[in-house]
C-alpha cells in the first residue's frame, strides 16, 4: 500500500503566510527522509486560513526539493482553469520532476469557489468532463481540435507532452456517492475524502459499486482506490486522545458551518442542510470512531489494516495536521511515529 503525506498549507493561528509556505515544506523534507511515498496537495481558493492557491506552483518547489517521493494532486479542480494551460502546466511538471507526477483531478465541492472565478457551480461536472478530455487531446495528440459547449479550440499543437508515456496518472476526487460508480465505469482510481458525507465505516458498498462497474465495463487493470485519513499518533492513549481534540473540533465545527450555508443555495446539489446538521450533532467521541485514525502506534495500526482489508485500499493520504491547529513539533513527532512504527508493518 502506498502512503502518501496530505497537505492543505495551513495557516497557524498568529503565524503568516510565509510561516505556512514553512511549516509545510519542513514535513515534505521530513517525509521524504523518513520514506513516505509521495506528497498530495490540495486546492484552496478565498481561504484566509489555508495558502494552497497554486498547487502546480507548489509542486514545483516541492520537485527541486526531493529526488524520490511521487507528487500528487489531490485534486486540481478542473472547472476552474483552461484546460490548455493545465495541460501545459502538468506536462511541464512532469517534465521538471522526472515523471513523479501524479494527476488528480476533481471539480470542486463548495459553489463559493466557483463563483470567485465566474465559473456557476451547477455547471462544473460538464465543464470537468470536456476539460479532461482535452487535457488528454493535448497530450497524445500532435495537433487537435475540439467543439464543446464550454470549451473550442481549432488545430492545436500543444507542447511539451507529458515525460510519462503516455501521460502522468490519473486519479479522481471522490465526495459524493453518485460518483463512485461515475469513475468505475469511466476507468479511473479514485481518491476518497470522507469527511462532509460518509464515516469510514459506511464506504465499503460505494467502493464495491464502483468495482462492479468498473469489472461490468471491462477496464484494464485493477481498480485503484485510495483514502484521505486524518492520522494523530503518539506514545499514550490518553495524549493521542487529548492532544489534536481542540483542532479535530475546530475543524468539525469550520466543516459543518461551511456545508449549512449552502443549505438554500440554488446550485441544485441536494443534502447541504442534513450533512451540516450530522456533522453538528458529532461530538469529539463520534469523530473518533467514523473520521480519524488517532492513537498509540498499535492503535492507528490496528485501525489503518482494517482499513486496508474492509475497503481493498491501495492508498493512504495521512494528514498530520487535521483542524490545522496541532503545533508543528507535535506535527514532526506525530509523522515520525507513523513511519517508524506504523507505515512499515502495513507495506
Amino acid at each position: 500500500m502506498d502512503f502518501g503525506l496530505f497537505l492543505e498549507f495551513p495557516r497557524a493561528e498568529g503565524g503568516s503566510e510565509h510561516d505556512a509556505f514553512r511549516d509545510a515544506f519542513d514535513l515534505v523534507d521530513k517525509a521524504e527522509e523518513q520514506g513516505v511515498d509521495s506528497v498530495w496537495l490540495a486546492e484552496y481558493h478565498f481561504n484566509p486560513g489555508r495558502v494552497l492557491a497554486s498547487p502546480v506552483t507548489v509542486s514545483s518547489a516541492i520537485s527541486a526539493r526531493t529526488k524520490r517521493m511521487r507528487i500528487g494532486m489531490a485534486v486540481l479542480l478542473l472547472p476552474l482553469g483552461d484546460p490548455i494551460r493545465i495541460a501545459e502546466d502538468i506536462a511541464t511538471l512532469d517534465h521538471i520532476s522526472d515523471g513523479r507526477v501524479e494527476f488528480g483531478i476533481g471539480r470542486g465541492t463548495f459553489p463559493n469557489v466557483h463563483e470567485g472565478f465566474r465559473v456557476p457551480f451547477s455547471e462544473s461536472r460538464q465543464r470537468f468532463d470536456e476539460a479532461l478530455e482535452v487535457i488528454l487531446k493535448a497530450w497524445t495528440s500532435e495537433k487537435f481540435s475540439f467543439q464543446g459547449e464550454y470549451y473550442s479550440y481549432n488545430e492545436l499543437e500543444v507542447t511539451p507532452k507529458p515525460y510519462q508515456n503516455p501521460y502522468p496518472p490519473i486519479h479522481v476526487g471522490v465526495t459524493s456517492a453518485d460518483t463512485f460508480p461515475l469513475m468505475g465505469r469511466m476507468g479511473y482510481p479514485i481518491l476518497i475524502n470522507p469527511s462532509r458525507v460518509f464515516s469510514l465505516s459506511e464506504l465499503k458498498p460505494y467502493i464495491q459499486e464502483y468495482r462492479q462497474e468498473w469489472e461490468a465495463i471491462g477496464h484494464e487493470g485493477e481498480a485503484k482506490v485510495g483514502l484521505r485519513v486524518p492520522i494523530y499518533v503518539s506514545e499514550t492513549k490518553e495524549q493521542a486522545y487529548s492532544e489534536p481534540r481542540e483542532s479535530a473540533l475546530f475543524s468539525k465545527e469550520r466543516l459543518s458551518n461551511r456545508v449549512a450555508e449552502y443549505a438554500h443555495h440554488s446550485d441544485g446539489t441536494k443534502g447541504w442542510e442534513e450533512q451540516a446538521e450530522r456533522i453538528q450533532a458529532m461530538d469529539y467521541d463520534d469523530w473518533l470512531r467514523d473520521k480519524v485514525a488517532y492513537g498509540t502506534p498499535g492503535a492507528v495500526l490496528d485501525r489503518l489494516g482494517g482499513l486496508k482489508e474492509e475497503l481493498g485500499l491501495d492508498k493512504v493520504m495521512f494528514e498530520v495536521n487535521f483542524g490545522s491547529l496541532i503545533p508543528h513539533e507535535r506535527q514532526l513527532k506525530s509523522l515520525k511515529l507513523f513511519t517508524e512504527q506504523v507505515m512499515p508493518q502495513l507495506r
